[in-house]
């Protein structure tokens, strides 16, 4: 096992990454309180639930099932959790354990932040994604018909379980999905990492376990440190959204069921990409060398079908980088380094869109 720290004062964790933690992690023992309510899906629930049941024998553990999908990740989905909790009589002093991908996370830690003003929680995350993104740093939310992530709050985990050996039964789509936020570690900050993971490619199409480990534990460190430095996203940590706002606008155009999160994302790197070279800011090559990485990992590399530049932008403009009407995006000055601004020449943001949407 291989630990990691997120540096933040009084609401520090760990973050615990190794093979089969699942069963060999003392879980129960990080448990402040008597009541311990694991949450899940219907794809995870068969799969691992029962084995994480087993070791709250000595305290009351409830579980709860929901159904898979981005598409659930809204208010009326919270509120079963919120019900689940209060039939169950659960008080201030219960931890809420979140078992499964970024879905599953950001509304169990939502409802954590939110339940009786504030209850500790657990991740348990059991997708590439969810390991080396959405478990670490606190951010959590659910969706809006006009716009992802819309409604949440900033609320630390008390700890991240990484389990590597989970991924053994992840879908191939899924494990791709969560490979683009690994390489969105390597463009923003970690050039090194980045060539890292070109050299290795093909052993980490393959699963081979140790470099996927050490591809997470990479991942995990930079997020630590960018949390660490801006828990609440006003400055550098808007850095890890590099092709979000792209990705959040096609997510919200197809209703949240054409492409996985990370498949939009990968997308939207492209799309950042392309639009750092139309300023002058990187060469073309980057995006070549991009766009045939993410294409090894059959990840998305045009846009949805029909999507125009006009719907972008008006999607774009509900993004949470907005400021006082500004939208301001995430582009790439050069490999390994990103910047957050509203102050570029809004022909390249144009053009980009006509690119690859075909006008």
């Amino acid at each position: 096992m291989r630990t990691l720290q997120v540096a933040l004062a009084e609401r520090s964790y760990p973050i615990h990454i190794g093979e089969g933690l699942l069963d060999s992690f003392p879980l129960a023992e990080q448990v402040r309180g008597n009541q311990v309510m694991i949450i899940t899906n219907d794809t995870i629930a068969p799969l691992y639930l029962d084995r994480l049941v087993a070791q709250f024998a000595d305290i009351q553990c409830d579980t709860l099932i929901l159904p898979d999908g981005e598409k659930f990740k809204t208010l009326d989905t919270l509120e079963t959790i919120f019900d689940a909790l209060m039939s169950k009589r659960h008080s201030r002093t219960t931890t809420l354990i979140a078992l499964g991908g970024g879905v599953i996370g950001d509304m169990v830690g939502f409802a954590a932040a939110c339940y009786q003003r504030g209850v500790d929680f657990i991740q348990v995350p059991t997708t590439l994604l969810a390991q080396v993104d959405s478990s670490v740093g606190g951010k959590t939310a659910v969706n809006h018909p006009r716009g992802k992530n819309m409604i949440g709050a900033f609320y630390q985990p008390r700890l991240v379980l990484i389990d590597t050996r989970v991924l053994e039964t992840l879908p191939s789509r899924e494990l791709a999905a969560g490979y683009a936020e690994v390489v969105k570690y390597g463009l923003i900050r970690d050039p090194d990492f980045y060539h890292w993971l070109e050299t290795n490619n093909d052993k980490l199409l393959s699963r081979e376990p140790a470099l996927i480990a050490e591809a997470i534990y990479r991942s995990c460190e930079n997020k630590a440190q960018v949390v660490a430095d801006d828990e609440t996203e006003q400055g550098n940590r808007a850095l890890l959204n590099l092709g979000h706002t792209f990705g959040h606008a096609m997510e919200t155009a197809t209703g949240y069921t054409h492409w996985l999160h990370g498949e939009a994302v990968a997308m939207g790197m492209i799309m950042a990409t392309r639009m750092s070279c139309e300023l002058g800011w990187v060469e073309s090559g980057l995006e070549d060398a991009l766009t045939t990485l993410l294409a090894s990992w059959n990840l998305p590399v045009s846009v949805p079908q029909g999507m125009t530049p006009a719907q972008f932008l008006d999607l774009m403009a509900m993004d949470k980088k907005v400021h006082n009407g500004q939208l301001r995006l995430v582009l790439l000055k050069a490999l390994g380094q990103a910047v957050v601004t509203a102050d570029y020449d809004k022909g390249a943001l144009d053009r980009t869109l006509e690119a690859f949407c075909g006008v």
